[in-house]
């Protein structure tokens, strides 16, 4: 049996809070990532889902080192090799950089203004140095016309375009250095829900012919169903469930799981929302609650959620959650919010 691509273990980003006194000594850290472990598979999207400030962007950026973990492991399965990409030095990350890539969230802000269109997705080329003269200019060519964009583009500036042409930009862009990896982070959050099925099918046909893998980073429950395999939910820097799609969906294991659940607009009007409330904010990553890290808001907590750590365990095959109920909670999932399978 083949490796996972990526292999992700004991994760950990920490942001240290110095102190304003004279000296400016570490105080205290905010711990965006806190131990999160996974694998991602050739060809396969993980979906990471969870609310703002659970951690889920710093968990792609830090995967890429655009962010430097402080703990863990990150190994990439490279034509048969490990690489511990938290091993390797600046320059050799530099050179690693073409297997993998960032869709960014805003695309705005992503594309420089000053910039023409070819310029913009020629720039990995250009700073890898992976391509030089008309090959550069073939290769620009040839990622704009898998991304539907017209050749006339490529002489205008991004201010000239729409938020979902933009995005096909950085979609471009991302896929020139024929990366095997792609952190989409947030990518289609901005766009109109009809561009955003654009999109999504879009890097949904790009997946099936060059056989990328994405971890696809959403707030958007439906449309992590649309795109990903398995699906992960994180909060306040830590996975809580972890299961392939169709099981998370009908099946949640978590009650933080049920409550994103209950969020997803309901299409059929003869079926009676009953979204779960959370009580209060999500808590600090600078302190964050002892024992279970939901149990300040969880409508199921008991004693032993707020003094003792839930064990991460296998339930079903796949289907991997952290909660001491695991096994007597009955929780209400949703049916998929698309016919179609996920890849």
């Amino acid at each position: 049996m083949s490796k996972p691509l990526l292999e992700i273990k004991d994760l950990k980003v920490y942001f240290p809070i110095r102190s304003k006194n004279l000296f400016g000594g570490v105080t205290k850290y905010v711990k965006a990532v806190d131990g999160v472990s996974f694998h991602i598979e050739k060809g396969e999207t993980l979906g990471l889902v969870g609310e703002s400030g659970s951690g889920k962007t710093t968990v792609g950026r830090s995967i890429l080192r655009a962010i430097e973990p402080t703990e863990g492991q990150v190994t990439y399965n490279l034509d048969g090799d490990a690489v511990d990409l938290a091993k390797l030095s600046d320059k050799e990350m530099r050179g690693f950089r073409k297997y993998m890539q960032l869709i960014f969230q805003d695309p705005y802000s992503s594309l420089n203004p000053r910039m023409t269109v070819r310029d913009i997705i020629a720039e990995p080329l250009v700073a890898q140095n992976l391509a030089k003269g008309d090959e550069v200019d073939e290769r620009v060519r040839e990622a704009a016309a898998y991304c539907k964009l017209n050749l006339e583009y490529l002489r205008r500036f991004p201010h000239a375009f729409s938020g979902g042409q933009r995005q096909r930009i950085g979609i471009a862009r991302a896929l020139i250095s024929r990366p095997e990896f792609i952190v989409c982070d947030e990518s289609v959050s901005a766009l109109d829900v009809s561009i955003q099925a654009e999109i999504l099918n879009l890097l949904m046909d790009l997946q099936a012919e060059f056989g990328f893998s994405y971890l696809f980073i959403a707030h958007d429950l439906s449309v992590v169903a649309h795109i990903s395999k398995r699906v992960a939910v994180m909060y306040l820097g830590q996975f809580v469930e972890l299961a392939p799609t169709k099981d998370l969906f009908l099946s949640p294991k978590h009650p933080y799981t049920e409550a994103l659940m209950s969020a997803i607009p309901e299409v059929n009007p003869d079926i009676e929302m009953a979204p779960v409330h959370l009580e209060g904010e999500i808590p600090s990553p600078i302190n964050p609650p002892s024992g279970c890290r939901f149990h300040t808001r969880c409508p199921y907590t008991q004693d032993i959620c707020k003094t003792k750590i839930p064990e991460w365990k296998e339930i079903n095959p796949g289907h991997f959650a952290a909660c001491h109920f695991v096994d007597t909670l009955h929780l209400k999932g949703v049916e998929m919010p698309n016919s179609e399978d996920a890849n």
